[in-house]
C-alpha cells in the first residue's frame, strides 16, 4: 500500500507563499526532489499547482539548455499519474491527468491500496488542509526555509482538530534550509 506525502516549501513563520502569492525566497534542492518523485507513481495537483506544473515540465526534455538531471525529473514528473482537484478548470491536457472535482475519501483510499508506489502532493495548500482534515496524509515532508515573510498564504489554515505528528527526522541544507519529515 502506497502512502499519501505532502511535500511543502514553507517559511519559518508557516507560510506557502508571500502576500502576493510570490515565491522567489524558494530554494530548490533537486536530490530531494528527485529521490521524492521516484518513489512515487502518482501527484495530486490543484489548480494553481497544475497550471505551473503543466506549463513547464512537458516542455523540458526537449529544451536543449536544460541540464540531464533536470530533464530526467521532468520525464519522471510527464510520465507520472497525475490527479487535478479543480472546479474552475475545464480540461486538464497534462499526460497522464485526470480532472476531479472534489476530494473523496473513499477514492483516495483505493488509490493508496492500488500501488506500492507513493502518492505526493506538491503545493496546493487548501488541498493539504482538506487531506488533513480527512485524516488520509500519512507523512508531511516540510522543507522549512530561512525567511520570515510576516503575511502571506498559510499553510495550515482552516484544520479542524489537532493532528498529533512523529518527527522522523530532520535534515539541513547549507543554504539553512531544513528539511523535517513526519509522520502523522
Amino acid at each position: 500500500m502506497s502512502k499519501l506525502i505532502v511535500t511543502m516549501w514553507v517559511t519559518l513563520d508557516g507560510y506557502v507563499a508571500g502576500p502576493n502569492n510570490e515565491m522567489d525566497w524558494v530554494v530548490p534542492l533537486g536530490d530531494y526532489q528527485d529521490e521524492l518523485v521516484g518513489a512515487a507513481d502518482t501527484l495530486l495537483l490543484g489548480r494553481v499547482t497544475y497550471e505551473s506544473f503543466a506549463g513547464a515540465w512537458p516542455h523540458v526534455p526537449d529544451n536543449p539548455e536544460a541540464p540531464e538531471n533536470l530533464k530526467a525529473y521532468a520525464r519522471k514528473l510527464n510520465s507520472m499519474r497525475k490527479v487535478v482537484y479543480s472546479k474552475t478548470l475545464n480540461e486538464v491536457t497534462w499526460n497522464n491527468s485526470t480532472l476531479k472535482r472534489e476530494l473523496d475519501a473513499a477514492d483516495l483510499a483505493a488509490m493508496k491500496q492500488q500501488s506500492d508506489k507513493n502518492i505526493v502532493i506538491y503545493g496546493s495548500a487548501s488541498i493539504v488542509q482538506a487531506l488533513t482534515n480527512l485524516g488520509l496524509v500519512d507523512q508531511y515532508q516540510l522543507l522549512v526555509h530561512p525567511v520570515i515573510l510576516g503575511s502571506g498564504k498559510p499553510l495550515f489554515e482552516h484544520i479542524v482538530e489537532r493532528v498529533k505528528l512523529k518527527l522522523l527526522s530532520a535534515q539541513t541544507d547549507p543554504s539553512g534550509l531544513v528539511l523535517l519529515y513526519y509522520q502523522a
